[in-house]
Parts: structure tokens; C-alpha cells; sequence
């Protein structure tokens, strides 16, 4: 084992114990006054003792471990290599034929004594570390009440011990009423988590830290309701993947967001496989500065690609997007490319220098409203004609995988924008066939926080005072995380074998008023502060959203959350038409664009034609 100057200084320790051990163990077996004859024999004797303890503290591997993570398996090597040793000591003694006389007592009395000494050095050490000694000198930190104690408050505990956080746990709350008066870490169980108002008050306590599974949705809500009523500030753990990713610990406590309280369940993902097939190779993101673009870049870098290819039309975006990856992934081979997908000999010219193995088409008109009326035309030119653009360049470069990025607006669309994506889904499928690529399109519904969703906008309404304004109160959407959205869409990148429409399981649709009431309650308010104004259905919504993601009209997949649509079959022609109205005309009216689009796509339905 290679020594280090800690292991030297554990080691010179355990020797020490060793000798005070048997010294003390004679003094104590002549109750502190030892016969001279009987020092003299401690003293002849205490070197050999030592040698042999020591040797089987090395065997047993005694410094292999550190001191500040002392545990119950330490302990057990302790006992071990202590517990030999008290057995070898007498063989050692009459082997060697030492002129000593040992007491029986003493050779009783000195493996407990080293037993104590090192033991209870290391755990004092562990308790100083982790500042527990420290936290009750010191008065400065801030008192919190947990809500749960299984092993989710196990390991937070723990680590705020371990970090020196400016926390103070003064009980925790349970669900489970044969918990109530145990305890978990040295902290008691006071009661139940319908108690919080009360027991917040009594021990003045004003930050609650839930500690819950995250499978428990409905009981993380339910407990933010009592909690903003009751005047409290509610305070999570990171999220488990940001923890193993080591880019927070878990004693980072954040105030919960609404990512926390949708219920979505972490994704799996097929980690060899997403290694296989981006690992070393070039990747190519148009739309990279967007929202799911740019959350698909951060996740393919955690599988090393060769370089990573960020395509963006918004010089600022990509700006911000390249300092990101400068940061964070500096050894990472980035090319930065201001294009514009529509432009067929810019798209070219980067796939003939790059020449990347999958290309995720991000780049889109996404806002509903602000396509549907006087930004039709550009709506379709670049949703539908950049999509062909960019996936013919792609099968004339030999790109292994295009994977299209269409939206749960494209089932039954009612909505220009919903219709180009449709649109764009119908020209992957009719390039699938012609070449060596394969195309993949992967549907799915609104993710939080992206750009110009109703997320960011009810935020700033709040902050503003309010009111949050609804369009109707019976409007549902679906909603997922960015990162669950960007690591499916890799995981049927990944799956797919040409031609397909994956469509994600969104989980249960949400009443964005309800979405609005909860946000108004995390932002500490009530409704009486902040209200709701409901303005009516804009221009192309629907009032629910369709994904098809259902056993008559998807097929299942291996991975749970994604299914493939059973779309219907396409008419070429139709698709060649359509491609060349887009390319040879010029500025075209809303209504020449509404019309064309229910000749070309089957499913559009105008709802403000009348």
C-alpha cells in the first residue's frame, strides 16, 4: 500500500493506543498503583504487545479507510484485528518465553481498552468533521423542519452534517405515525406531517425541507399547500441525477420549483447504447441556441462525441450556447455555425466539412399564435422546407441518422404551426427509402421553462403582481421537463430504425389553471393577491392537446416511454407539390397558406375558417 502522510500520522496513532492500552490495563488492574516488580514486567512486555497488535491492525486493513468516513465496517475491522490480537497475545508470550509475570486481568482488560481508544478516536474524528461537536457551540445557523424520515432523510442528514451547512434540523415530520418519537441521525420524530403548521410555530422554525420519494406527488403537493397557507418557505434536496453527476451535493438545499411537483419519473436511458452510437462521433444540432436544442447539446455531451456541431440562426443564442460549452466541457470539440436551415448551400458546405454521423433537427417556429396569422408564410417555409433542406443535404452526405423534432400539435393540427410540423413529419417519411439514412420523427408535448411557454410568462406576471392570465378554465396541456424530453428524444435517436413517428408518454394532461394556482402558491402568494384572468382562446389553440400516445393508434416500443405512432401512408406527389410551392413561390397570403395546407396535409383543420 503506498504510504501517505495521513496514514503514517493513523498508524503512529494505533500504536500509541496500543501501548497505552496495556500500560493502563496493568494500572488498572492494581487500581493506579502498580507494584514495581509488575511495571517492570508491563514495560518488558508492552514492546512486543505492540508489534503483534500492529501487525494484525496492517492485515486486517486498518488504513485503507478514511477517518472522516468512519463507519460500522471499520468498526468490525477494528474488532477484528483487536479480538486476534487478544487471542495471539498469550500464544506470542509463552512462545517467546519473555520472564514476565502478565495478569490474567490485564490481558482481559487491554483489548477492550484499545478497542475504546481506537474506536472512539475515529468516530470523535468523524464527529468533528462532519461539525456536529461544532453545531452545538455554534448559534448562527438556521432552524428546519423535515418532512419525511425514511432514507431520503437518512442521506440528507447526513450530509448536511458532513458539509458544515448553515442548517439546524430540529425534528422531523413522517407520515408513517410507528416512526413517530424514533429517530434518524440523532434527530427526533415529533409527529405527522399534517402537524407542520404547528409544530413550525412552537419551535419557530419558518423553512421546511421536504425529504420525500419523488414518486409522492400528490403528498409533496398537498404538503406545499399547508406549508405556503401556513406562511413557510418549502425547501428539496437537488435532483438525484445532479448529485451522481457530482454538479451539487445533496445539503444544497434549493427553495422546490414545479419541475418537483409534476410528477414526471426519471428517465432510463440505454447509456451503452447512446455511447455506441454519438460516443466518438460527429453530432450536428440545428436550433442549437433554442430551448430543447440546446438541452440536447448539454446531453449528448455526456457521451464524449468527436465534436459537437451547434447550427443556430440567432447569433445570440449561439453566442450564449458556445460560452455555456466553454465552461463547462472545455475539452470538448465545438464548431459554432451561423446558418439558416432553408439555405441549402450553407446547409451543404457544413455538412461536407463536418460530416457528422446524426444531425437533430431542433430548429423550428414553435409560438402558435404568432405563426398562425401573419407569419404563416414563414411558418411553413421554414418548419416544412427547411426540414427538407436540411434532411436532403443529409442524405446526399451519407448522414447515418436525421432524427426530426415534431411536436404533439402535428395529431389533428388545428394551427398553422401544428400543420407545418405535420408537414415536416410527411417529407422524413418521404425521403426514408431513397438513401442510406434514416429518418426518425419524435413527437411530444410542452416542456417547462422553455422559451415562449406559459411557464416563464406566469413567472413574470407574478413577480409583477399579477394578474396570471389564463385563455380558458378547462385548457389542458401535457408537460414535461427540458432534459426528460431531450433524453427521449436521444433514446428513439437511438431506437429507431427509419421511418418511424415516436410519440413520448407524457404522463397526465395538467389544467394550466391549476398550473397557474400552483405557481401562485410556490411564489409564496394566494389567489387573492395574484389573480387569474381568463382571456379567452387566441388565434389556432385548441383546448386540449392530442399525442395519440394510446394502444389503438401507437405501438409499443422497448422502453416504456416511448411508442410509435401508426401514421398514415403518404402520397408522394402530394409531398413533391408541396416542395415546390415552397421553393418557387414568392410572399404568399395567410389564406393561400391555410388553403394549401389542407390540400397537403389530410388532418389540418382551419377552425377559424367558419
Amino acid at each position: 500500500m503506498k504510504l501517505n502522510p495521513r496514514t503514517v500520522l493513523v498508524f503512529g496513532h494505533d500504536i500509541v493506543a496500543a501501548g497505552l492500552a496495556w500500560m493502563v490495563a496493568y494500572a488498572l488492574r492494581f487500581n493506579l498503583d502498580i507494584p514495581h516488580e509488575y511495571l517492570r514486567d508491563a514495560q518488558i512486555t508492552v514492546g512486543w504487545v505492540v508489534i503483534l497488535q500492529t501487525f494484525f491492525f496492517w492485515r486486517f486493513g486498518l488504513y485503507r479507510g478514511l477517518w472522516r468516513f468512519a463507519s460500522l465496517p471499520d468498526l468490525k475491522r477494528i474488532l477484528l484485528a483487536v479480538g486476534m490480537a487478544a487471542v495471539a497475545t498469550p500464544a506470542m508470550l509463552f512462545l517467546t518465553r519473555i520472564e514476565a509475570v502478565v495478569p490474567r486481568s490485564v490481558l482481559f482488560l487491554d483489548p477492550l481498552l484499545l478497542l475504546l481508544i481506537m474506536g472512539g478516536s475515529r468516530l470523535a474524528y468523524r464527529a468533528w468533521k462532519e461539525h456536529r461537536l461544532a453545531s452545538l457551540l455554534v448559534s448562527d445557523t438556521i432552524p428546519i423542519i423535515v418532512a419525511g424520515a425514511g432514507s431520503e432523510a437518512d442521506t440528507l442528514l447526513r450530509d448536511l452534517s458532513r458539509s458544515g451547512a448553515h442548517w439546524r434540523v430540529v425534528g422531523l415530520l413522517d407520515e408513517d405515525v410507528g416512526n413517530i418519537g424514533r429517530q434518524v441521525q440523532g434527530i427526533p420524530v415529533l409527529g405527522g406531517l399534517a402537524e407542520l403548521p404547528h409544530r413550525a410555530k412552537t419551535l419557530d422554525v419558518r423553512d421546511v425541507v421536504l425529504a420525500l420519494p419523488s414518486h409522492q406527488i400528490a403528498l409533496r403537493r398537498q404538503l406545499v399547500e399547508i406549508c405556503t397557507a401556513a406562511g413557510l418557505r418549502v425547501l428539496t434536496a437537488p435532483a438525484l441525477e445532479d448529485v451522481m453527476d457530482g454538479r451539487v451535493a445533496v445539503s444544497q438545499l434549493r427553495p422546490i420549483e414545479l419541475d418537483d411537483l409534476l410528477g414526471r419519473v426519471p428517465v432510463t436511458l440505454d447509456d451503452a447504447g447512446l455511447a455506441d452510437f454519438l460516443g466518438g462521433q460527429v453530432v450536428l444540432v440545428s436550433g442549437a441556441g433554442g430551448s430543447i436544442g440546446s438541452e440536447l447539446c448539454r446531453q449528448i455531451a455526456r457521451f464524449h462525441p468527436a465534436r459537437l456541431v451547434f447550427m443556430e440562426n440567432s447569433e445570440l443564442a449561439l453566442y450564449r450556447i458556445e460560452q455555456e460549452f466553454h465552461r463547462l466541457h472545455p475539452d470538448l470539440s465545438i464548431a459554432c455555425i451561423v446558418g439558416d436551415v432553408k439555405d441549402a448551400a450553407r446547409v451543404a458546405d457544413v455538412l461536407s466539412e463536418h460530416r457528422p454521423t446524426a444531425i437533430f433537427h431542433a430548429a423550428a417556429y414553435k409560438h402558435v399564435p404568432l405563426m398562425e396569422c401573419d407569419n404563416a408564410w414563414q411558418a411553413v417555409r421554414n418548419n416544412i422546407f427547411g426540414t427538407y433542406v436540411l434532411a436532403n443535404e443529409a442524405l446526399r452526405h451519407g448522414v447515418a441518422k436525421f432524427v426530426l423534432i415534431s411536436t404533439d400539435k402535428a395529431v389533428n393540427p388545428t394551427n398553422v404551426m401544428g400543420a407545418s410540423k405535420r408537414a415536416a413529419e410527411m417529407v422524413c417519411q418521404w425521403l426514408h427509402g431513397r438513401g442510406s439514412t434514416r429518418f426518425i420523427s419524435v413527437r411530444f408535448g410542452n416542456v417547462l421553462g422553455s422559451s415562449g411557454s406559459v411557464v416563464p410568462k406566469f413567472r413574470e406576471q407574478i413577480e409583477a403582481g399579477g394578474p396570471v392570465t389564463v385563455t380558458h378554465p378547462d385548457i389542458t396541456r401535457y408537460f414535461m421537463t427540458i432534459p426528460e424530453a431531450s433524453q427521449l428524444v436521444l433514446q428513439a435517436g437511438l431506437m429507431g430504425n427509419g421511418g418511424e413517428i415516436f410519440v413520448l408518454d407524457m404522463g397526465d394532461p395538467v389544467r394550466i389553471a391549476d398550473l397557474a394556482r400552483l405557481m401562485i402558491r410556490l411564489a409564496g402568494k394566494t389567489e387573492a393577491e395574484i389573480g387569474i384572468d381568463y382571456v379567452g382562446l387566441r388565434p389556432g389553440e385548441k383546448l386540449y392537446e392530442e399525442l395519440l400516445a394510446d394502444s389503438e393508434t401507437t405501438l409499443p416500443t422497448p422502453h416504456p416511454k416511448l411508442r410509435v405512432a401508426k401514421a398514415r401512408a403518404i402520397d408522394p406527389d402530394l409531398v413533391a407539390d408541396a416542395l415546390e410551392w415552397l421553393e418557387n413561390s414568392g410572399c404568399v397570403t395567410e389564406a393561400d397558406v391555410k388553403l394549401r395546407l389542407k390540400r397537403y396535409v389530410a388532418e389540418y383543420r382551419d377552425t377559424r375558417a367558419g
